[in-house]
Parts: structure tokens; sequence; C-alpha cells
């Protein structure tokens, strides 16, 4: 593979299950430095790395990496619209809305149908003002919300507009619901798995996410952060 890192490449990453983002653009950026030592004008340059929009740790899926002068494209790539596959575990949740803390609270589900899940997604879609998880980035008077969290604070987060353009039901199989959803960028998919429970009367939780395309760039033409690594030089 010819590369150009300080000019720039945008590199489509599957990041690993149980992978941080930050974990997966370090293999990367190790990768690149490795690679790619440049001198220019007598000095040596290392290519800047950076992503665009993070994937929780359970997430898998594309993680958009930029190096060089396509880094300055980052807040562009951020802004584009998302769409995840994923399954929500109705009638359970969990303090962080996914599996990376244990159930916390269950709720009957017996009065759930197919038909009140399929009108409830639908209810979904659209604008509508979202609450970001206590675990997660966001931050709140210059602290990490997830710092508030760990330290077993409370922590007002404020809500922030976003956009649900397709919320599908691919398999109802309860208390398991696989589902496929085209959102705006600041959606949070495991907020949405606390708001689709609530509006069930019940609680959920997210139990898998898959990134499956950020604007037109979709993870059929992603490599893992390993793959990246042994192939850099080909």
């Amino acid at each position: 593979m010819a590369f150009d890192f300080y000019n720039g490449e945008v590199l489509l990453i599957n990041k690993p299950y149980t992978w941080s983002s930050f974990q997966a653009v370090n293999k990367i950026k190790h990768a690149i430095k490795n690679h790619s030592s440049l001198i220019l004008e007598g000095k040596k340059v290392k290519p800047k790395v950076g992503h665009a929009g993070t994937l929780d740790p359970l997430a898998t899926g594309l993680l958009i990496v930029c190096s060089g002068k396509k880094t300055k494209t980052i807040n562009e790539l951020m802004g584009l619209e998302k769409e995840y596959t994923g399954t929500f575990y109705i009638g359970a949740t969990t303090p962080c809305f996914d599996l990376e803390k244990p159930i916390d609270n269950t709720f009957p589900i017996n009065h759930i149908t197919n038909e009140l899940l399929l009108l409830t997604a639908k209810s979904f879609l659209g604008f509508q003002q979202q609450v970001p998880p206590i675990y997660s980035a966001v931050k709140i008077n210059g602290k990490r919300a997830y710092e508030f969290a760990r330290e077993g604070l409370e922590a007002e987060i404020n809500s922030r507009e976003i956009e649900i353009k397709e919320f599908e039901l691919t398999q109802i199989n309860l208390p398991f619901v696989d589902f496929r959803i085209i959102c705006s960028k600041g959606t949070y998919i495991r907020s949405l798995s606390r708001d689709f429970g609530l509006a069930l009367k019940s609680g959920a939780h997210l139990t898998k996410l898959i990134r499956t395309r950020i604007g037109d760039f979709s993870l059929t033409h992603a490599i893992t952060p390993q793959e990246f690594s042994e192939n850099i030089y080909i």
C-alpha cells in the first residue's frame, strides 16, 4: 500500500471489541510513526493522527482515523450522519446503559407486544432532546461526566438536540430486540436504549452495537488496527 501520511490519509478502521478509541488510534499512530519519519527543511516530522468520533469500548465498527493535513477535515467528518446496528435487552437497566456495568434494576415486560415495540420505535423519529449518559466523556464544568460517576457524585448533564432519521427493528425476540438506526452526530445509542425502555414503561440497555457507516464511508471497507499495522509496509 502506498501511503502519504504527511499530506494526509483518511483511514477506515474497524475498532475491535473492548478496545477504546484511544487504544485503536494509538495503535495506528505507532504504526505510522515507525513507517513515516519525514525530513522537511532539515527537521524530522511526525504526521498528526486523530479520529473523527469515538466509539465506546463495548461497541465495534467504523472508526475514521485521519493523518497529516487530513486531520483538518475531522470536524467535517464528525458532522456526518451515522448508521448503527445492535441489540437492546428489554426489561433491565444498567448504570451505564450497556454491559460495562452489571444490571441494577429489572422491570416487567409482559405488557410489551411487537406492535408496541414498532410504534415506540416510530415515535423516536425526528428531532429531539437527548441527555448523554453519566458514563460518558461529556464535560461538566471542565470535568468529564464519567469522573463524577466513578466518584459516586451526582451531576446534571444538559440535553442536546439530535435527530433520528431511521429507526428499524430488524428482529424481535424478547427480551432481545435487534435494530438499525441512522442518526445525527452527538447521538448516544446507549441513551436511546434508556429512553426506549422508559417509553415502553419498562427498562432497557444495550448489549451490542456496531457502527456500520459514517456519511458515505462504510464498515465494509474498514480494516482492524492489527491488519493496518501488518500491511502498512506492503
